[in-house]
């Protein structure tokens, strides 16, 4: 038993390794955008056209980079729920292969 919970803290660590970095990633992109556009601002004027694009432009990036934290942590949830739902079957399936093998 101790065995399994061991086996499964790991699984939640690499799961949580996974969402985590994903949204630290995505955080960094995001300061990064804000960053380069406040530059970008600084340089070019708040209500000028390139602010404007710069503004778009970041808008972009971050919706993108949020879309791909989003996927990356729908994907360990599903994955780690097929895994669960396969194993339990695996294991139902194994008992009935053996109960009846017993008598």
């Amino acid at each position: 038993m101790i065995h399994i919970t061991e086996e499964n803290n790991k699984k939640k660590n690499s799961e949580n390794v996974l969402k985590h970095t994903s949204g630290k990633a995505n955080d960094l992109v995001h300061k990064t955008v804000d960053t380069a556009n406040k530059v970008v601002k600084s340089v070019s004027g708040e209500g000028g056209l390139v602010g404007k694009v710069t503004d778009t432009s970041a808008d972009i990036i971050k919706n993108t980079s949020s879309f791909g934290n989003d996927v990356v942590g729908k994907t360990v949830d599903t994955t780690t729920k097929t895994v669960k739902s396969t194993s339990k079957a695996v294991k139902g399936a194994a008992e009935k292969v053996f109960r009846s093998k017993k008598k």
